[in-house]
């Protein structure tokens, strides 16, 4: 079984991380920020000083950071992973990227006898506590089938698109799926309270029907109470539709959807509401409908 190293231990990476000890990897784990790494320790996992520490202690090492610059800064920088990991040594990266970063990534790597596959996730913070997160995979075969059974200890569908760059083009078309989603259900859920109804009684009958859908049965409720305590930072969607909505200028596709979620998250950022779940767009919605202040 290979030795794994880890980097990143946010809300997804943390659990994701502890399903990979679970699974019985040798783990290696850094954070930028210290002191996330308390969990894993308990679990049997060994903290590193730098992320080339970590890859120097690892076969294969995963990265799951905030944006393309977080990346390159762990991947190349000084005291980087690229300067630790030994050469036949392969990097999973499952932060959600631009995907010609990826392909820039996977070259520099590359060059040095190193694997890159793209892993990016989708799922939430419970298919990460749960180990059911759908990945969107990148690279080239033989990497991915080397990658297979780490990703197998931290998702339940994972899917090979093509070459590096590919898993960050098919997330960037998820997010642009949960950006309408989203808005859809907040919208129904106004509409539910403005006409006079039980919200959660007609979040319960839509989800028998052809409007059931993952964001209808876990975060209406969060719409409804419009408190919403992380789940995925609205944020970091904002910054997933900004890697959609210029891919899409790039290749001709014009989304509406997603360009209307994409300002009303950038409100929602400007008045401070960026680290709260993305299920926050209701906030929007309900101050347009007079709902709330």
């Amino acid at each position: 079984m290979e030795r794994i190293g880890f980097i990143g231990l946010g809300t997804m990476g943390a659990a994701m991380a502890a399903n990979l000890r679970r699974a019985g990897f040798e783990l290696t784990v850094w954070n930028r920020t210290p002191g996330r790494a308390g969990a894993l320790l308990e679990l049997g996992a060994v903290e590193a000083a730098t992320p080339a520490a970590v890859a120097a202690a690892s076969d294969v090492v995963v990265i799951c950071v905030s944006d393309t610059p977080d990346v390159e800064a762990v991947l190349l920088g000084e005291d980087g992973v690229a300067a630790g990991l030994a050469a036949g040594g392969l990097v999973i990266d499952c932060s959600t990227i631009a995907p010609a970063a990826t392909a820039r990534f996977a070259q520099a790597l590359r060059e040095r006898n190193v694997g890159f596959v793209d892993a990016p996730v989708s799922g939430g913070s419970e298919g990460a506590v749960h180990a059911t997160l759908t990945i969107f995979v990148g690279g080239e075969a033989a990497d991915v089938e080397r990658a297979r059974p780490v990703l197998e200890a931290m998702g339940r569908t994972i899917t090979h698109f093509g070459p590096a760059g590919s898993g960050q083009a098919v997330k960037a078309i998820n997010q642009v799926v949960l950006a309408g989603a989203y808005l859809g259900v907040a919208e129904g859920v106004v509409l539910a309270l403005k006409a006079g109804l039980d919200p959660a009684a007609v979040a319960g009958a839509l989800g028998g029907g052809a409007a059931k859908s993952w964001v209808l049965e876990n975060r209406s409720g969060r719409m409804i109470d419009n408190e919403y305590p992380l789940g995925f930072r609205t944020s970091l969607h904002l910054k997933d539709l900004a890697i959609a909505l210029e891919m899409a200028r790039a290749l001709g596709a014009t989304l509406p959807v997603a360009g209307l979620a994409a300002q009303l998250e950038a409100g929602l950022v400007a008045r401070g509401k960026g680290d709260e779940d993305m299920s926050n767009l209701a906030r929007a919605i309900r101050a347009l409908s007079g709902l709330d202040g």
